[in-house]
């Protein structure tokens, strides 16, 4: 099986630019964030503080966390059976999956949710640790970044996109706030592999940032595209 492992930042568009390169590739793409977003949820919706370590842990075992993609090929999260891939979006839910995330129990809990996607499929694999932690031996590993407010721009525009009431002063405050957190985290703090590749994006179409990646992907692999992107 072939590993691509994408880190980053939030904002750096990695999900989006993992997808396109998953669909051109034919790989399965797991979205992690989306999996400690669906925590960070279900701490919400029990009335958990999502800072409340105990509590958070005590949860878990009353989870019942699944991955599955839906005829289009996108990944949907269902929480107790409920499909939560759109309420997992909603801003709040991002500062909450930061907390969650760096609680040590709760990414041991997952580990092994995100470790047999790759071993039972070629797999393009984003979040903030999957180079350093979840797959270290990853035929490829990405760090996607961008300047701030280029990913602010970006998330701004996907909420507005989805409908998701905001202002880009507030999501950019939201994003600078995200990366104190991941990166000053005790347990796998987002950093870049050492033999990471690291890509900026900052100026670029989706397009461009696309081939990118599929360029790299290409060189490690000796995979071609299934199309141009």
């Amino acid at each position: 099986m072939i590993s691509v492992a994408i880190d980053g930042p939030s904002g750096a568009g990695k999900s989006t630019i993992s997808r396109a390169a998953a669909k051109l590739f034919g790989f399965i793409y797991v979205d992690t964030g989306a999996i400690y977003r669906t925590i960070g949820l279900a701490a919400k919706l029990r009335g958990i503080d999502a800072s409340d370590n105990e509590a958070v842990i005590s949860m878990l075992t009353g989870l019942d966390i699944e991955l599955r993609y839906n005829d289009s090929g996108e990944q949907c999260m269902l929480l107790n059976g409920a499909d939560v891939s759109r309420d997992i979006r909603l801003p709040d839910v991002s500062m909450l999956a930061s907390k969650v995330s760096a609680i040590p129990e709760v990414r041991e809990y997952l580990v092994d949710m995100q470790r047999k996607m790759a071993q039972m499929h070629n797999v393009i694999m984003d979040g903030r640790d999957i180079g350093t932690v979840i797959l270290p031996d990853a035929d490829l590993k990405i760090f996607l970044t961008a300047g701030a407010e280029d990913r602010a721009r970006r998330r701004y525009e996907e909420l507005l996109q989805k409908g998701v009431e905001t202002t880009f002063d507030m999501v950019l405050d939201e994003l600078v706030k995200r990366d104190e957190q991941d990166t000053r985290r005790a347990a796998a703090p987002l950093k870049a592999a050492d033999d990471a590749i690291v890509l900026d994006t900052s100026g670029n179409t989706l397009e461009q940032s696309v081939s990118e990646v599929c360029r790299l992907i290409s060189e490690r692999t000796g995979l071609t595209p299934e199309q141009a992107p």
